[in-house]
């Protein structure tokens, strides 16, 4: 998958640092408790970051918890630019159809 130029995508590790979490949050507020409560979980977290910027995040369940399926949230200017489809190939997801955007589902 080939991405703009400036736009890399990683699976963290660990927890976000705070100041981090508070960017991720501020992309779609209205999903901030549930990234917030993913991270607290221990939920597979990737980030989107363009130009030293966070642009998105997506949370997947652990497997064993099974409380759901992967949730995308990016900014509306990076939509549409392949940055959706390396988000779920990263997390192995199965990509049916990309009706509008994938969190609008």
């Amino acid at each position: 998958m080939t991405l703009p130029a400036r736009v890399r995508i990683s699976e963290l590790k660990k927890p976000p640092e705070p100041s981090l979490l508070e960017r991720l949050k501020r992309i779609e507020p209205e999903k901030a408790a549930q990234l917030e409560l993913g991270v607290l979980a221990g939920d597979r977290l990737a980030v989107a970051i363009a130009g030293g910027a966070a642009i998105g995040w997506a949370l997947y369940p652990r497997v064993e918890v099974g409380h759901g399926a992967l949730e995308l949230v990016l900014q509306a200017v990076w939509r549409g630019r392949g940055i959706e489809e390396a988000l779920y190939e990263l997390f192995g997801a199965d990509i049916i159809a990309l009706e509008g955007t994938p969190h609008e589902a």
